[in-house]
């Protein structure tokens, strides 16, 4: 159980921040900026959630997503260094992206079929899913960016978690649209 009896530490004065393991690194850092915006996107999730409680099983889903976010989180923070480590450390499973799957088809089911892109509006729960979803593309370009470094890894699990999350927050914005007959549509040229 993580235990935080203290929240500044001051260590983080000189614009440094300490990983689950090894060397400390700049807060600029590509590893840090790849979970800092995995926290902004649970953080936007949350928000979304303030509009999803009168949708029982759509928040469900998304309190389990914020949990695996954390998941995420720490994986990300904890580089694999390719050497033994001295403890298990968590990693994104390959059973939390079909979980995923399994939840983008069991809203995608019930959707109107689309005809048109669509807007990122109409109720506050998809507006917010929406706003969720830009952010967890942002997290995954970092990803795909830090994994394209030399010397750093994130794995495939981590990098198809991120994407399959933001396909689910697009389900799950329409879905709370009304099964997606409150989308509102891209008109092309509507207002030239």
């Amino acid at each position: 159980m993580v235990r935080l009896n203290k929240i500044y530490t001051r260590t983080g004065d000189n614009g440094t921040t300490g990983l689950v393991a090894g060397p400390r690194r700049s807060k600029s850092d590509s590893r840090v900026e790849a979970y800092g915006t995995v926290d902004e996107a649970n953080a936007f999730v949350g928000l979304a959630r303030q509009h999803t409680r009168e949708l029982s099983e759509l928040d469900s889903m998304l309190m389990r997503i914020q949990n695996d976010l954390f998941d995420l989180g720490a994986d990300l923070a904890t580089p694999d260094t390719g050497e033994q480590p001295a403890y298990e450390p968590l990693r994104i499973v390959a059973a939390q992206v079909a979980r995923l799957e399994g939840e983008i088809d069991r809203l995608n089911a019930e959707l109107e079929p689309l005809r048109s892109f669509v807007l990122p509006a109409g109720s506050a729960a998809s507006a917010a899913l929406h706003a969720a979803r830009t952010i967890a593309r942002r997290a995954e370009r970092h990803m795909v960016a830090l994994a394209e470094t030399e010397g750093e890894i994130v794995s495939h699990e981590a990098i198809a978690y991120i994407n399959r999350l933001s396909d689910f927050l697009f389900v799950a914005a329409r879905w709370a649209n009304d099964r997606g007959r409150a989308d509102v549509l891209w008109i092309p040229g509507k207002n030239r």
